[in-house]
């Protein structure tokens, strides 16, 4: 889901920064509007894991929110910044999970979660979570942008419009860079 509300995107921003500046009262206001949209993300997120996972999306929020909100020093310039830390955080959540997993079983088969539903060539195609994310910091090296674009794509599940919203540039620009890194991240995946 997109990070709107009902708020107008100014009003959204301008809570932000008064929360950067040491407003409790618009930490209070915020966080409810910003609460409903991340657990919309984690839930979209969520439904993409195996039946049998043992994080659960709520649990996934509250972990998020709560190093968010432990973001006492950060100067927030608007909701899109807001949404691109928090699917950042999100994904720090999930592949520290993946790992813990994965140590727990250990070296047993890695968690198994799919890359892109919709994409036509890559349906049935799943990663192991730890290794994509060592996978997208080489592509950050590479190329930041698709980098972001994945992030906010797998990670914080929002569409190629709502993408293109958060990073400010075209849809045509979001499909060939979401196109383009997942080419490039399954080559990488696969070869590990």
């Amino acid at each position: 889901m997109a990070p709107s509300d009902s708020r107008p995107q100014g009003d959204v921003t301008q809570l932000l920064q008064n929360w950067s500046d040491g407003s409790k009262e618009a930490l209070d206001q915020l966080m409810p509007v910003v609460l409903d949209e991340l657990r919309r993300q984690a839930q979209g997120y969520m439904s993409r894991e195996r039946p049998s996972h043992t994080l659960e999306p709520s649990a996934l929020v509250n972990e998020v929110y709560l190093r968010l909100v432990d973001q006492n020093r950060a100067r927030w310039r608007d909701r899109v910044h807001f949404f691109a830390v928090a699917a950042q955080i999100m994904r720090r959540i999930l592949v520290d999970h993946a790992r813990a997993h994965q140590a727990d079983k250990r070296g047993g088969w890695a968690q198994k979660v799919e890359l892109d539903e919709a994409a036509d060539i890559y349906e049935e195609q799943r990663v192991d979570l730890v290794s994509l994310d060592e996978a997208l910091v080489e592509l950050g090296a590479l190329d930041e942008r698709q980098a972001r674009v994945v992030e906010l794509r797998f990670f914080a599940g929002l569409t190629i419009r709502e993408t293109a919203e958060v990073l400010g540039i075209t849809h045509a620009t979001v499909s060939r860079d979401w196109k383009s890194a997942k080419a490039w991240l399954y080559r990488r995946i696969r070869k590990r």
